[in-house]
């Protein structure tokens, strides 16, 4: 049987996921609070459980069955970074075109789907936040490209220099994207970059909080600056993977349809499942959809 020497937050996201259970349900498993479960993930190998919770995570282990002590150890042998030079890449770069921060998904098996079916990617960063209003400004000072239709003559309207851009079409966002040598994110490095490698449901875990992102039931009723919601980050640390604007990938449904993942603020929490999609034809401009990019 699979043993821990030593338990940190990597072996107890591992084992949480093998027994298939929310941060809630795992925390009151073990006789702690959803809080310190959520703290010890989001922390990975760099915090060890104290040791009366190392002893009650042994004892989770140890009674567990085969095929939970067989996932958990599926769950472990995938390293941290994972293709072999990664350990060079940093977590977090600054792209030279644009100046927008993307962070690192590192390659290797997910969980895919409403039915969590196992899938592989390799590695490649990914946008922090979505496209905002100044950022599509730079593009479009830069080449010419026809500015969004809310837009004034002299620009995006300055109180909204921080919120996702939104009216653009698909068309638009991949001429963002090349403009910047970058791609739009296929619908399976998109839910990755949201979900994590085990599947959560929601970027933060598997609890459905509206509080931690801007959907319907928040009431904004409109667009929020990125990164606004800090504890909806997913695991890779990229924000509004969940509800604020739909989002534009590359994966094409049927000719002239291209995905759009994450939902937005006027959506219900249920619907922004990052396992969920929609579509919309390429030339598409709505007030709740913008995009984000990636590289690699």
């Amino acid at each position: 049987m699979r043993t821990v020497r030593h338990w940190t937050g990597r072996e107890v996201r591992a084992l949480r996921a093998a027994r298939r259970m929310s941060i809630r349900e795992f925390a009151a498993h073990l006789g702690v609070s959803d809080r310190m479960v959520s703290k010890w993930e989001a922390a990975g190998e760099q915090i060890s459980p104290r040791p009366v919770n190392q002893a009650a995570l042994d004892t989770s282990l140890r009674r567990s069955s085969p095929e939970v002590r067989e996932r958990f150890a599926e769950f472990l042998s995938t390293p941290p970074l994972l293709d072999g030079a990664a350990e060079a890449e940093s977590p977090i770069i600054r792209h030279p075109v644009d100046g927008k921060r993307m962070a690192l998904v590192p390659g290797g098996p997910f969980r895919e789907g409403l039915t969590s079916e196992p899938a592989w990617l390799p590695a490649f960063y990914i946008d922090i936040h979505p496209t905002t209003n100044a950022e599509y400004g730079r593009f479009v000072a830069a080449t010419g490209h026809r500015p969004p239709a809310h837009w004034t003559d002299e620009g995006c309207p300055p109180e909204r220099a921080s919120h996702p851009v939104v009216l653009v079409s698909w068309h638009d966002a991949q001429a963002y994207a090349e403009w910047a040598g970058k791609s739009l994110p296929t619908g399976e490095q998109w839910e990755k970059a949201a979900r994590g490698q085990f599947g959560d449901q929601f970027p933060w875990g598997d609890q459905p909080l509206p509080d931690r992102c801007n959907v319907w039931e928040t009431g904004i009723g409109g667009t929020a600056p990125v990164g606004r919601y800090i504890r909806g980050a997913s695991p890779y640390g990229v924000y509004d993977m969940c509800g604020n604007v739909w989002e534009w990938c590359a994966t094409e449904r049927v000719p002239g349809r291209y995905e759009r993942r994450g939902g937005s603020f006027a959506t219900p929490l249920s619907q922004c499942l990052p396992a969920l999609s929609a579509d919309g034809p390429a030339g598409l401009r709505a007030d709740n959809t913008g995009f984000r990019c990636v590289m690699g």
